[in-house]
């Protein structure tokens, strides 16, 4: 490839795969990213590695899986020193690498969070858009600009009344749209767009958001017809069936059935992030086009992994694997030389992503990627029906919680088979039946037959992710 291009990586924080107008959400507005669906592929049925955020982001930075890396539980001390960065790779091949907003590669609570070799000239960090008692915010980039704007966190959050709409909980209304950590994001990324350069860049823009406490911009807010929201997925008996999960690790200590809470007031307002997402996403693609840069950049628009948003009783995230937690917003876009307007039913991982690059750019795929390359299906060379004959997720005591669970999820298509290491109990769906998940197959008789063959699946793939260690250098 003569000319590299320049690499817009845009990832959100905890953001379902259903939350796009285009590709079927009729609740939402989404003009900028339906835009992106029609430039690029939109890859329907992409899947994180892991439903928490550390473990997911080191996996697709990487090209490997959380368990491959060793790196499989937020709050960590620190990032292995010997695992490198895609991002450390391309500044090494001359990119100009720049971040705003989350890295959360490793601890981000009390403290700014150990940076690795990553890669990044310009770094502008803001894992959670709260200042102190939760970052210091001497080191805070978002805080610091909230300040040098005059704008005093505690007076601004929230500082708006609107009726229906509290100031506490798990939906609630934030700060106003301008001082919005989302806009601050967008801010940043524009200016790093605009520098004057030689080389390519590559920009990572990680908002907060649509991350709990959903809080958009009071004007957000008020837009959204609370009233015509969609109910979460959910059946009266899960009260009782969830309960036999309580001893594995989720954020949700007992299912709640969405009659019991205003649950579509919590849905818009989670959408209502989204759309202010969307509309920064909008400020960035114009500054592409009004700096002639559109075409000389392949945009990449994507989540760390989902929420359950209520669905079967559930909020937030944890170490479950149904498809509000684990599928994901996945949408690749190359003007002029991927092809456009392809909604792709391929099944998909996140690590998938770092040889794409590496084949995009003419370098050698290291054997060591667990991720398999996008670029075929992307420039028209491959059926965008397929590529993966299944997909893996997994949770190793990713999240600090009473119980220490391990998990391990599959995916061919149609079955998805969990498992839960040391339980008798599990999870096996029929997706082409049942696509919201509310019949569990795992003890039913007549399904003990494709429960073998996906556990005989997975056990096979988690035995050839072993690492063999040092390169051979001997017959002995």
């Amino acid at each position: 490839m003569k000319e590299k291009p320049n690499i817009l990586w845009i990832c959100t924080d905890q953001q379902r795969f259903d939350t796009i107008r285009a590709l079927g959400n009729p609740y939402i507005r989404t003009p900028n990213l339906d835009r992106l669906v029609q430039q690029g592929v939109a890859f329907t049925r992409a899947y994180a590695q892991s439903p928490i955020c550390t473990p997911s982001r080191a996996s697709f930075l990487t090209g490997r899986y959380p368990s491959s890396i060793h790196v499989n539980r937020n709050g960590n001390a620190y990032f292995p020193p010997n695992i490198r960065l895609i991002t450390r790779i391309l500044a090494d091949q001359g990119y100009d690498c720049g971040l705003v907003g989350k890295l959360h590669l490793s601890a981000a609570h009390g403290r700014v969070e150990a940076r690795p070799d990553d890669g990044y000239r310009f770094f502008k960090w803001s894992h959670h858009p709260y200042p102190e008692p939760f970052w210091p915010t001497e080191r805070h980039d978002y805080q610091n600009w909230l300040r040098q704007e005059g704008i005093d966190w505690d007076q601004a959050y929230g500082a708006e009344e609107l009726d229906g709409w509290p100031k506490e909980g798990i939906f609630r209304v934030g700060i106003t749209a301008q001082y919005h950590q989302t806009t601050w994001c967008a801010n940043e990324a524009i200016t790093f767009i605009r520098e004057a350069r030689d080389s390519p860049w590559l920009m990572s823009v990680n908002p907060f958001d649509p991350h709990p406490p959903f809080d958009p911009p009071p004007g957000y807010l008020r837009r959204m017809d609370v009233e015509k929201m969609p109910l979460p997925l959910f059946r009266e008996e899960e009260l009782e069936s969830q309960l036999a999960f309580r001893r594995i690790d989720h954020q949700t200590e007992a299912p709640i059935s969405p009659h019991d809470y205003e649950a579509r007031r919590m849905v818009a307002a989670y959408y209502a992030q989204i759309e202010l997402i969307d509309e920064q996403v909008g400020r960035i693609l114009g500054t592409l086009e009004e700096t002639g840069q559109l075409e000389k950049t392949v945009v990449i628009f994507m989540s760390d992994h989902g929420e359950m948003l209520g669905d079967h009783g559930l909020l937030r995230k944890g170490c479950r694997f149904y498809e509000g937690a684990v599928h994901v917003p996945l949408i690749v876009s190359w003007p002029g030389h991927f092809i456009q307007g392809v909604r792709s039913e391929a099944l998909v991982e996140l690590i998938d992503l770092v040889p794409t690059l590496f084949e995009m750019l003419d370098m050698p795929i290291p054997p060591e990627l667990e991720g398999k390359s996008l670029l075929p299906i992307l420039t028209g060379r491959a059926d965008p029906s397929v590529h993966r004959k299944f997909v893996h997720t997994e949770y190793h005591d990713a999240l600090r919680r009473p119980y220490a669970s391990h998990a391990n999820m599959i995916f061919d298509g149609r079955y998805k088979l969990v498992v839960y290491h040391g339980h008798e109990i599990g999870e096996l769906y029929d997706l082409e039946n049942d696509p919201n998940e509310f019949v569990n197959l795992w003890y039913d008789g007549a399904a003990q037959e494709q429960k073998n063959s996906l556990m005989k699946l997975l056990f096979d793939k988690i035995m050839l992710l072993t690492d063999p260690g040092q390169p051979r250098v001997g017959l002995y």
